[in-house]
This record gives structure tokens, C-alpha cells and sequence, in this order.
């Protein structure tokens, strides 16, 4: 397996040097300044890519192999008027990225929002800090801060009895803390920061999209860019939804197996595969993350391998946990992750995610998920089972 990590560039807390110091050899990077629907020029590429790989001198060398995300416009999952330019442009990007040997790109499809959670630094038994999504937070941004044309329409009785009663337990302080973390912008996302009023008019603009319209958009899209990737040598593999379930009344289309299988049913490009979030997909206990990683072997191209716990009374509620303590056989998937590479002659890019904010990080300025210490407690958990399965041949 390529070990890799996500760097955020210059601005990232955790310095290249840091990185090195983890033994990852890969990094997982973008470029993030430039907006959304633009194309990412070559000779830009070629200056992020330098920045990583020139300053190796005698250390240990990095490589950017991975992006992730180039954002997809959300004029191209409406299919609006001249959302040609931007497939165009992102087709272009593409382009740019494999002749600088950049050939793996992780991205997404998810409507409006990326990936969203209610909780930036959920305190843990151990005194470390996580990241959480509260069903119950959520309800009470969407029913009652929000205030969602028809959100009432999306919860029972009891959902919206709970979250009125949290909503009026709320400080102003924290209702505009709830409203920063859910869409004010997290890092690695690559969508628009809202306000409450712009966060509105952009939901506003999916009130005729149902799932079958955005999935055929979808599907539509990487009809376009499939012939160009397979050229290129480009392997595209899509995240899945985060959380994985409608949210805001908007539809979300990757989030289980049978949207895999319709997805590979109607774009069978080899060029079209997927990232195995094992945290993401893991957030749904009808996903099993083991069968999953054998069921796909040939489609993914890029894991995610971190874990969640469900709260027990309310299952879309979780915490990313630690990558071997969690709702999910993380053993399992990677043994057959390794069993993949081994059938089919290729190696897959890993990466530790979402790691715990602890010890002499909960007092360093971290992105979200994003910490040195967190990430790499999970990197060394997760190539200490990589060296138990491969020495012992289980």
C-alpha cells in the first residue's frame, strides 16, 4: 500500500518536514486558492508540485501523486445553463494534472454542501478531542436556525420535539458556533463558504433536483470526462456523500452499494472508480465496509481508512474514532484491501483521516481533523496491521 497524507500547502499546520518524520511517502494535496470551476493552470500545478517535491534535497523523498478535490461547479450538478464551460474546464485540469504525473484525483458530488459535521472538538473519555455529527444538532440548525421552507416535511414527531427543546436550550453563541461549523467552511472542503441568506438561495436552486435527476447529471458528467481520464491514464474516484443521506431536503446519490452498482452500471469507464471512505460509508450501519472492499477490488483507487462509533439510540449520530476502536472491522478491510493489490498487481494510496486532536496538539492551531500527533497514532495503527497480515500471511 502507498502511504500518503493530506497537505493543505504552505498554510497547513503540519509542515512537509512533519510529514517526512510520519514515513508517508505520498501526498494528497490541491489547490485550493484557485475558485471553484476555474482551470488549474500547469505551470501552477508544476510550482505546488515543486514546493512538495524539490525541497526533499538528501531527506527522504515525498511525492504528490493524489489530489484531492478539484471541485465540481455546482452548475454542473444542476446541469444549468453553460455548465459545458466548467466540464471543460474541469476536463482541462484534468489534463493538466497527469502531464505533471498526477493521476489519481479524489472528488465528489454532494450538492451544495461537503462534508459536514455539528462538533469540532467533541471531547472524548481520554481527554482528546474528535470530530461529531449530532442528529439532533442538525435537526435544531435545520427546524429552527435555518428555518428550511418545508424541513418540518423531513422529521418525526419525536425528532422535532428534540431538537426544539436543544434549539431552545441554545445560546446565541452557540446557535452562531452550530451555524460557523455546518456551513461557514471546513478544511479540505471544497465547496463556497455560505451565509445564512446565500446558504438559502443556494438550497433554493435545487428545490426540481430529486436523485434520479442528480444522478443522471452525474452520470452525465463523467460520460464527458471518462474518455479524457482513460486517455490521460487517469484513475477518477469519487468520494462518497458525508454524511451519507439526504440532508436540507437536497438528494445525495453515493452513499450504499446499490449507488455504486448503478454508478459502474452506467459509466463503465475503468477510468471511473471510487475513494473507499471506510469512516464515511462506515456512518451507515447497513454499509459493510470488509464485503465492500472485496465487492469493488477493480473500482477503488483511493482509501480513506479511519472509523466511527454510532451513538446507539440515534445511529446518524457518530464520532470519528480511533482508527482501530470503532463501529467498523477495520482489520478486515485492510487484509482485503491487501488481498486486492496482491490479485490485481497494483497498489492502492492510503491515508489516515480525521485523527484525534491530542496531547501537545490540543493547544497548536490545527485544522479540524487535520492534526500531526491524531493522524499519525492512526497511520501506525493502521501499518501495524498491514505488518501483522503480510508476516503472518493471514
Amino acid at each position: 500500500m502507498r502511504e500518503s497524507w493530506r497537505w493543505f500547502g504552505p498554510n497547513d499546520p503540519v509542515s512537509l518536514s512533519e510529514i517526512r518524520q510520519t514515513g508517508a511517502s505520498d501526498i494528497v494535496s490541491a489547490l485550493h486558492a484557485i475558485p471553484i470551476g476555474e482551470i488549474w493552470p500547469r505551470d501552477a500545478i508544476n510550482s505546488h508540485k515543486k514546493m512538495i517535491e524539490e525541497y526533499n534535497g538528501n531527506m527522504s523523498p515525498l511525492s504528490w501523486t493524489v489530489v484531492e478535490s478539484i471541485p465540481v461547479h455546482d452548475d454542473i450538478k444542476l446541469a444549468a445553463p453553460g455548465h459545458e464551460k466548467y466540464v471543460d474546464n474541469w476536463i482541462t485540469t484534468l489534463q493538466n494534472l497527469a502531464a505533471e504525473g498526477i493521476k489519481t484525483i479524489c472528488y465528489n458530488f454532494m450538492p451544495v454542501l461537503d462534508w459536514t459535521r455539528t462538533d469540532l472538538k467533541y471531547q472524548l473519555p481520554n481527554g482528546a478531542f474528535a470530530l461529531r455529527f449530532d442528529q439532533d444538532k442538525f435537526a435544531a440548525f435545520d427546524l429552527f436556525i435555518l428555518n428550511r421552507t418545508n424541513a418540518r416535511d423531513d422529521y418525526t414527531q419525536d425528532e422535532y420535539d428534540r431538537a426544539l427543546n436543544l434549539a431552545k436550550a441554545m445560546t446565541t453563541e452557540e446557535q452562531a458556533s452550530l451555524t460557523q461549523t455546518i456551513i461557514a467552511g471546513l478544511p479540505g472542503k471544497m465547496t463556497d463558504s455560505y451565509t445564512l441568506d446565500d446558504f438559502r438561495k443556494a438550497l433554493a436552486r435545487y428545490d426540481h433536483i430529486d436523485h434520479a435527476k442528480l444522478r443522471g447529471n452525474l452520470f452525465a458528467f463523467l460520460r464527458l470526462v471518462s474518455p479524457h481520464a482513460e486517455a490521460a491514464g487517469v484513475a477518477l474516484a469519487i468520494h462518497p456523500d458525508d454524511p451519507p443521506w439526504d440532508m436540507f431536503g437536497l438528494p445525495r446519490v453515493i452513499c450504499t452499494p446499490d449507488d455504486l452498482d448503478t454508478l459502474f452500471e452506467n459509466v463503465p469507464s475503468p477510468a471511473n472508480g471510487m475513494t473507499l471512505c471506510v469512516g464515511t460509508y462506515g456512518s451507515r450501519p447497513d454499509n459493510d465496509l470488509p464485503q465492500m472492499a472485496l465487492d469493488y477490488a477493480e473500482r477503488i483507487y483511493f482509501a480513506h481508512l479511519r472509523g466511527v462509533t454510532r451513538d446507539v439510540h440515534e445511529q446518524r449520530s457518530f464520532f470519528e474514532a480511533s482508527h482501530l476502536d470503532s463501529d467498523i472491522d477495520m482489520v478486515h478491510v485492510i487484509k482485503n484491501l491487501l488481498d486486492n493489490e496482491q490479485n490485481l498487481n497494483r497498489e492502492i494510496f492510503i491515508r489516515p483521516d480525521h485523527g484525534h486532536q491530542m496531547m501537545g496538539d490540543i493547544n497548536r492551531n490545527v485544522n479540524p481533523g487535520y492534526s500531526a500527533i491524531g493522524r499519525m497514532k492512526g497511520l501506525a495503527e493502521i501499518r501495524g496491521v498491514i505488518k501483522a497480515i503480510t508476516a503472518t500471511n493471514i
